[in-house]
């Protein structure tokens, strides 16, 4: 399995941070193997015992009393009375443990919570106390965005450190497989970084990210949300397949979900399923942002999945339009390395061959801000031809302000500078060289 520099070093500098940390992650991506494996080692080497290293797997049916949670704090609790011993205390799965009711309110009796009651005992609680013990180190992981979802930011997000999991980045990925770069392009476009996958055969690959969806992706989704159309959720994953990239909203998706299936799915319930995909880190969303009014615009936004070979394995690997897969990449790397990432775009008034004043919408695929840094890129094929050129870099020229501007072309190009003063690089030296 590869080393995963980053997130291992993002581990070693949280250690005695005096907060849990918490490693988020879409399922499958490594969380547990750089938990248990990666840093579990980099402890021991650094002369911490085996002994006081607690690991606790929640999605293991033997564990299942420890989902819930007064059950959890007591057996954490025991496994580190020795406060004289520093432990180090991994849960891993910690969404599976379920929230209950106060037991002073229900006579000591263990009853499940709904969504309202207010006076409940969740896994945040063990979590925070847990931390609050000065001879524990926490470290817990979770596959869904409940972890950190907007009804407990205020509880848990400012009082944790937060690691979030991608599946392999392109340096990562040549990095493990020792492949020459173009090579390991032409298959990381095809069958992406997911770790269990990289280095199984052609066939054994498809499969087995094909089966994802099916039998943890999906059945996830619908047993968190409480879904029932398992067909439309299936459907949808599709379409957003086929759309990557290109500007949707809910209206778009759910007409052509229509078109597709011959049956009506509403805007509303298309909207629940883009975020329970979102909720699972299958996709994230690039909204629309005006480079001139310098707002959002709500009315379209892009989507980009986690992994191209997860996107790629809800067309069965049929992918005709190369620059998808290629934007999809160039996405998930500038997330990889910190970056906000949107789409850029602005309007020009111009001339047309009539001379009548037009107004026009140009795009930048991406605006991409790190801290105070800000960048433009466009992805393109190739600019040898000048009209393809002409029509990338224009919205560059109309901007005409001082923000870096890069052009990524598929090609094997070193950084180079055109006349107009743009960044012109292939696309492997780009995602190296982030």
């Amino acid at each position: 399995m590869p080393n995963r520099p980053k997130y291992l070093n993002q581990l070693i500098n949280a250690k005695h941070d005096g907060f849990p940390k918490v490693i988020t992650g879409i399922r499958r991506c490594g969380k547990s193997y750089l938990l248990k494996e990666l840093y579990r080692t980099h402890l021991i080497n650094e002369g911490v015992k085996e002994d006081n290293i607690i690991i606790l797997e929640l999605d293991d049916a033997k564990n299942a009393a420890y989902r819930n949670p007064l059950t959890l704090n007591e057996y954490i609790l025991s496994k580190c009375s020795d406060k004289r011993r520093q432990f180090y205390v991994f849960i891993d799965e910690i969404q599976r443990v379920y929230t209950i009711v106060n037991p002073d309110l229900t006579d000591g009796k263990t009853v499940l919570a709904k969504e309202e009651d207010s006076e409940v005992i969740s896994f945040i609680d063990v979590t925070l106390g847990l931390s609050h013990e000065s001879n524990i180190d926490l470290y817990i992981t979770g596959s869904n965005s409940k972890m950190l979802s907007s009804d407990i930011v205020t509880e848990f997000r400012d009082k944790a450190t937060e690691i979030h999991l991608q599946p392999l980045s392109f340096a990562e990925f040549c990095d493990w497989t020792k492949m020459e770069k173009s090579e390991a392009l032409y298959e990381y476009m095809q069958h992406g970084g997911m770790p269990l996958a990289v280095l199984k055969s052609r066939d054994e690959k498809e499969t087995y990210l094909k089966e994802l969806f099916k039998t943890t992706y999906f059945k996830d989704i619908l047993e968190r949300k409480k879904l029932r159309r398992e067909e439309a959720l299936d459907e949808l994953c599709t379409i957003l397949a086929t759309c990557t990239g290109e500007l949707v909203n809910a209206e778009k998706l759910s007409n052509t979900f229509h078109s597709k299936r011959k049956e009506k799915i509403s805007k509303e319930t298309v909207s629940s399923y883009i975020q329970a995909f979102e909720d699972a880190f299958i996709i994230r969303e690039a909204k629309r942002y005006d480079l001139k009014g310098r707002n959002f615009i709500n009315s379209t936004r892009k989507y980009y999945f986690c992994d191209t070979g997860l996107r790629n394995a809800r067309l069965d690997f049929m992918y005709p339009d190369e620059g998808q897969i290629l934007e999809n990449i160039v996405y998930n790397e500038l997330v990889y390395h910190g970056y906000n990432v949107n789409v850029g775009c602005f309007d020009s008034v111009e001339k047309n061959e009539n001379g009548k004043s037009v107004r026009k919408t140009y795009e930048v695929d991406f605006m991409a801000t790190k801290g105070n840094e800000t960048i433009y890129l466009q992805i393109t094929d190739n600019i040898s031809d000048a009209q393809t050129k002409k029509r990338e870099v224009r919205p560059f020229i109309l901007l005409n302000d001082q923000i870096k501007k890069i052009i990524v072309i598929n090609r094997p190009v070193k950084e180079t500078k055109d006349e107009n003063g743009f960044t012109i690089i292939g696309i492997t030296d780009f995602l190296l060289g982030l």
